[in-house]
């Protein structure tokens, strides 16, 4: 796991400077603590070629695999091909048995050179054969241009910079900040976007001209012009016919593949264990596969609503791993401003402060984590998808319908307790009414249209123009469109959620402390398997991860299929009523907040109120614009 940075430019005025370069690539040290180098060649003019752009790449390295023989970047024979690489390649020995059949030699073990040579070999096309995840620049000397491309599922990041003259790259904004002369001026857009979502989709960022490379595509940098094109687009409507028996025994030996491969390791590797189907799951597996004990690590938290770790250690000692437990307290808040200030852009999903700390004690111990990332998402885990099955019965059923949906509900006082009934209620009756896609937006959404308007002065919303950010999503929507409204939100998730959410939480935290995370759930096979599936093989009644079940039922304790749900999070409604009252006061209702003129101070403080009261639960909202303010604060905006 690595940190790039990198530059190609077309104007010799707009050389970047070794400094520079040392600069982007060197505040990437986190992600890369072993190792650093350089690439560089200078813009060349020849009068029958005409003119070779100017390029640099910045390596940083956390040595996994081949220690001795992976430093970056890697040049092909000749500098026809010099890669810089963020991630990992698992099937980079299969690859290589077979370039080696087609004439290539080999003079390392390690999985760029496979990298390098397949893009010898193929070219763009080269990404298609990768299974892993990555992020990769190329500079292709023989068409002179730079290639860029990010995973399946935007498991590792990759930010950019283009104009008509240079681009710049980097795995971090903190990096691209370093560049010279880059735009670092916030959207307004982007922040309407994060105050929906909790996260900027791509591919924006909060910066209006730099921008996210999205997942499964790759980006060509050519004669001055940039050109993006999807080298991964599964036909998300597909469904085909499988029976069950098929169905088990294919996601047994796919998922069983999917973690052998991601145990690959010259490094002491271990896992996260929840206590939860999926990391169980994966931990089990990681016991058969292996002659000894997995490192297993799990967080406790003292308010037992919101704590798994007694499951987890049952868990650990059914499946006999080497189980580590660490507390997060309200203490742990303190470290915000330098999660904040990692994360590079407003980010408010609330579970990377236990990520975070998780990530940091577990490097203590392994290098590497398999995580159990992507379950819910291809096999039907969460909540909300029940609930949008119970919303399309309650369609059918007229005046109780109409009863479920009346305004009247919103104003019943709830509490902050995840699990309150009338809080869940309260949000599901919402939306009835609306068609699945924009039911499940508001559902998924921190702040509602309506709420977003209350919040907005007529100064911001003028600077919004025409956009909506209900797009993002009902983009990735209408690709699933001839699948049930189940199928097509679990769908969105793995489009949208999964890479903006997770995988942007768990590659920060884990990348800033030196931890490489892999997930075996996102093995681009077993994606494309589960997608085809019909949804009454991942649900049927009140049984969710029915085909988990049905294949693995045995391998880990009974219970774990049968108890609730309860996800990552930490809770903030309680701290904002006191450790973080302080903290929240002085930030949301300050004149330095007031004075930039986003949001009506009187909407802000009437959520506040309601929130101390008890009122209304309005702790993820807080906790957006707490994050958004110090991030402000952070950048000095």
């Amino acid at each position: 796991m690595c940190g790039i940075a990198g530059a190609v430019w077309n104007d010799p005025r707009l050389a970047l400077p070794r400094a520079a370069l040392e600069r982007m690539t060197r505040c990437l040290a986190h992600r890369g603590p072993d190792d650093e180098g350089y690439f560089e060649s200078p813009l060349k003019d020849d009068p029958v070629y005409g003119r070779t752009p100017g390029v640099a790449l910045g390596f940083r390295r956390l040595s996994i695999i081949d220690i001795a023989g992976g430093h970056q970047p890697f040049p092909a024979p000749d500098d026809q091909v010099v890669v810089v690489f963020n991630g990992e390649i698992y099937n980079y020995k299969s690859i290589r048995r077979r370039l080696e059949g087609s004439g290539h030699a080999f003079a390392t073990d390690s999985d760029t050179e496979s990298v390098v040579r397949l893009l010898l070999d193929e070219g763009a096309a080269a990404f298609g054969s990768m299974n892993g995840m990555f992020a990769i620049g190329a500079w292709d000397a023989r068409k002179r241009r730079l290639i860029l491309a990010r995973d399946r599922m935007g498991k590792k990041p990759l930010y950019y910079y283009c104009d008509s003259e240079r681009l710049f790259f980097a795995s971090e904004l903190k990096s691209l900040a370093q560049a010279p002369n880059v735009p670092m001026e916030v959207d307004e857009r982007a922040v309407d976007e994060y105050l929906t979502y909790q996260y900027v989709p791509y591919p924006n960022t909060i910066f209006r001209d730099v921008k996210k490379l999205p997942p499964g595509c790759l980006a060509i940098y050519e004669n001055g012009r940039l050109s993006i094109e999807r080298y991964w687009s599964p036909d998300w409507n597909d469904e085909r016919s499988t029976s069950e028996a098929e169905a088990i025994d294919r996601v047994r030996e796919l998922f069983r593949s999917s973690v052998e491969l991601r145990m690959q390791s010259d490094v002491p590797l271990g896992a996260f264990l929840s206590g939860g189907i999926d990391s169980s799951l994966t931990v089990a597996t990681m016991q058969q596969l292996s002659s000894r004990a997995t490192k297993t690590f799990s967080i406790r938290f003292p308010i037992k609503a919101y704590d798994e770790s007694d499951q987890a250690e049952r868990t650990a000692a059914f499946l006999k791993t080497e189980h580590r437990t660490f507390d997060v307290t309200p203490d742990e808040l303190q470290i915000l401003p330098e999660l904040i200030g990692h994360y590079d852009e407003p980010f408010a999903d609330s579970s990377a402060i236990p990520t975070w700390h998780l990530c940091r004690r577990t490097r203590e111990e392994v290098t590497v984590a398999l995580t159990g990332d992507g379950g819910d998402e291809l096999f039907g885990g969460y909540r909300r998808y029940r609930a949008l099955q119970l919303s399309r019965r309650i369609d059918r059923l007229g005046p109780l319908k109409d009863l479920a949906a009346a305004p009247f509900w919103q104003n019943v006082p709830s509490t902050s307790n995840r699990r309150d009934i009338v809080r869940k209620f309260k949000r599901f009756s919402a939306s009835l009414g609306r068609s699945p896609a924009r039911r499940y937006f508001d559902w998924v959404s921190i702040f509602q249209e309506r709420q977003r308007a209350e919040l907005y002065t007529d100064a911001f919303v003028a600077k919004l123009g025409d956009s909506d950010p209900y797009g993002f999503l009902q983009r990735a929507w209408n690709r699933t469109t001839k699948r049930d409204p189940v199928t097509s939100a679990t769908l969105t998730d793995l489009m949208t959620y999964l890479p903006c959410d997770l995988m942007t939480k768990v590659d920060m935290a884990s990348m800033a402390h030196s931890l490489e995370c892999r997930q075996p759930f996102l093995d681009y096979r077993l994606i494309e398997f589960a997608i085809s599936l019909p949804l009454s093989l991942k649900m049927k009644g009140k049984r969710q991860k029915r085909l988990l079940h049905l294949a693995f039922r045995d391998m880990i304790p009974e219970e774990i299929w049968h108890r609730p749900k309860m996800g990552f999070g930490v809770p903030i409604g309680p701290w904002f009523r006191s450790e973080l009252r302080g903290l929240a006061e002085s930030k949301l209702l300050q004149s330095r907040a007031v004075a930039r003129g986003w949001f009506e101070e009187r909407t802000v403080r009437r959520l506040w109120e309601e929130h101390l009261s008890g009122r209304f639960d309005h702790d993820y909202r807080l906790w957006a614009l707490l994050v958004l303010e110090l991030w402000l604060e952070k950048w000095g905006l």
